[in-house]
C-alpha cells in the first residue's frame, strides 16, 4: 500500500476551497488511476478526477568550506510527483480544520456584530440633505 501526503500551503488550502481539489505529495511510481485507489483506501472519500505533476529537483550550488580548502560543487534536490485529486461532493479532507474551523469563527463573530449594532441603531429613513439644494438650483435657471 501506497501513503501519500498532503501539501499543507496557501495555494493548496485556496484550491481545497475553491474547487474541492487536495495537492499531494505521491510516490514517483504511482499513475493517476493507483493514485486514486490510494486515496480512496487512505482517507475513505470518493475522487472524481486526478492530476498529475512530475516536478524535477531543483540544482543547488553547495559551498564546502573546511580550513583553507574550499570546494563549489553542485548538489540535486530529489524529483518528486504531485497529485491533484478533486473529490466528489460531500466528500472532504481534514487537513485544514484548524483554519476552517477560525475562518466559520470569524464569519459568526462578523454575524454577531452585524447583528448587534443593527439593534442598536435608530431606525430613521436617511435622506440626502443636498437634494433640495441642487432640485431648488435647477429652477431658479
Amino acid at each position: 500500500m501506497h501513503f501519500v501526503k498532503p501539501r499543507l500551503s496557501e495555494k493548496a488550502f485556496a484550491l481545497s476551497q475553491s474547487t474541492n481539489t487536495f495537492a499531494l505529495d505521491v510516490p514517483s511510481e504511482l499513475n493517476k488511476y493507483e493514485v486514486a485507489d490510494a486515496v480512496k483506501k487512505q482517507f475513505d472519500v470518493e475522487v472524481t478526477a486526478v492530476r498529475l505533476i512530475n516536478r524535477k529537483g531543483k540544482v543547488k550550488r553547495v559551498m564546502n568550506t573546511t580550513g583553507k580548502r574550499s570546494s563549489n560543487r553542485k548538489g540535486t534536490q530529489p524529483d518528486m510527483k504531485k497529485a491533484y485529486v478533486t473529490l466528489a461532493k460531500g466528500s472532504h479532507l481534514p487537513f485544514f480544520a484548524a483554519a476552517e474551523e477560525e475562518i466559520a469563527k470569524e464569519a459568526e463573530a462578523k454575524a454577531k456584530a452585524a447583528k448587534k449594532s443593527a439593534k442598536t441603531e435608530p431606525k430613521t429613513e436617511a435622506k440626502p440633505k443636498g437634494l433640495k439644494k441642487l432640485v431648488s438650483k435647477k429652477e431658479t435657471k
